[in-house]
């Protein structure tokens, strides 16, 4: 909760420098358009360290039978459906904007920032950076509502459900209090759904942000 609770103050932080006008985007010329993608490269690397860094990995790895991967092939099957429901009751948005933001998995940081890059062409810089924050905000949900319903997600539905709600998170924010109210048991399945998620959010995102 502590570091969900720093990136919203962070995000708060940053729509108060740019209303006020302190930090003026539209004078760094250039950089303006180039600095959210040096900033999703420096993401892209420290997520292949921490996965690289992980002691447990080969292990993981060694453990992992094909079906273990049903978990987050259907996470991610359940959320893009969910995710096109949305669309019919948000006219703001299209089928493959709510698609690009369901495709985030829980990873907001990631997620918003190739949402922001990438939808400025169709969409206009403005129209990209709201659709961005709409990402933003709808991951940092999501990871909120796993870390407040796991015990419940567990006990109703059963220990893969947290793991399936967590997205990407699985692996890291989320793992504690899934391994906590499932067991350790769980472990292996929740670092493999995180896993595949997590490679699973650029390639969804960009592909629907092409439309």
């Amino acid at each position: 909760m502590k570091g969900t609770a720093i990136v919203i103050a962070i995000f708060a932080l940053g729509c108060l420098a740019g209303w006020s006008g302190v930090v003026d985007m539209e004078s760094m010329g250039k950089f303006r358009d180039e600095a959210p993608v040096y900033i999703l490269y420096v993401l892209m690397f420290l997520v292949g360290i921490s996965m690289g860094c992980n002691p447990e990995m080969k292990s993981i790895v060694k453990s992992v039978r094909p079906k273990i991967l049903l978990l987050p092939l259907a996470t991610i099957a359940g959320t893009l459906v969910l995710s096109a429901a949305v669309s019919l009751v948000i006219s703001r948005w299209s089928l493959t904007d709510c698609l690009a933001v369901g495709s985030g998995m829980g990873y907001y940081s990631l997620s918003s920032v190739l949402i922001s890059q990438y939808k400025e062409v169709s969409l206009g810089a403005q129209m990209a950076a709201e659709l961005g924050t709409v990402a933003l905000l709808t991951n940092v949900f999501r990871e909120i509502f796993t870390l407040v319903s796991t015990p419940a997600l567990n006990k109703w539905l059963g220990p893969f459900a947290p793991i399936a709600s967590a997205g990407v998170t699985a692996i890291d924010v989320c793992l504690p209090v899934i391994t906590r109210y499932t067991g350790d048991r769980m472990l292996p399945a929740a670092i493999v759904s995180g896993v595949v998620t997590d490679f699973s959010v650029p390639v969804l995102v960009t592909f629907f942000c092409s439309f």
